[in-house]
């Protein structure tokens, strides 16, 4: 059976889509501990037009966090198809990795968006708050669908009602976090 194309969001307007978004659901990956609670992505738009990626996460009480940059794939198109480099591991960062975020949908406020990439392999909900009315969750859960991924892998992500804030959290120095989900744990 074809897959059929993905469709993605055409002319996102960058400046709007900058500033912090919180993880309602994914694809458990291997680069997220499988215990992490408060995931957000903060994103800044620096002056040659990349973005700067700020992702953290907590668990057990520590701050995990790697940043990264994002930037078009193809500087000369439409279409919301980014490429996102991070270096790994992040308490050492010396070797780059880098993925495809394709923005699938964003509604006109830029409160909430569907990230996904092309292999289906990863799918994220995200929104300016840390939750989500139910109703917009399954219109976004059934736009995925639409566009082929196994929304059956969808784990929703643990927030709190008051987000810690990163200048207030231990960090995880030694980058366990990394470590355990690389290792599946």
């Amino acid at each position: 059976m074809a897959t059929k194309v993905m469709e993605v969001v055409k002319n996102l307007d960058l400046k709007r889509y900058m500033g912090r978004w919180y993880e309602i659901a994914s694809f458990p990956s291997r680069f997220q501990p499988k215990d992490g609670v408060d995931t957000r992505a903060t994103y800044t738009l620096n002056s040659d037009g990349t973005v700067h990626v700020l992702n953290e996460t907590w668990c057990n009480g520590k701050r995990g966090f790697i940043g990264g940059t994002a930037y078009k794939a193809d500087p000369n198109s439409d279409e919301a198809k980014l490429k996102v480099r991070f270096y790994v591991p992040p308490f050492l960062p010396i070797i780059p990795v880098t993925g495809d975020y394709w923005v699938l949908y964003i509604d006109e406020d830029y409160q909430y968006a569907l990230i996904g990439q092309p292999s289906r392999r990863y799918l994220w909900i995200l929104s300016r708050r840390t939750c989500l009315d139910d109703e917009i969750y399954n219109q976004l859960v059934e736009k995925a669908k639409e566009e082929g991924y196994d929304v059956s892998k969808l784990h929703k992500t643990p927030q709190s009602d008051s987000p810690p804030e990163s200048e207030d959290s231990p960090e995880d120095t030694k980058g366990i976090w990394w470590i355990k989900s690389i290792l599946g744990k």
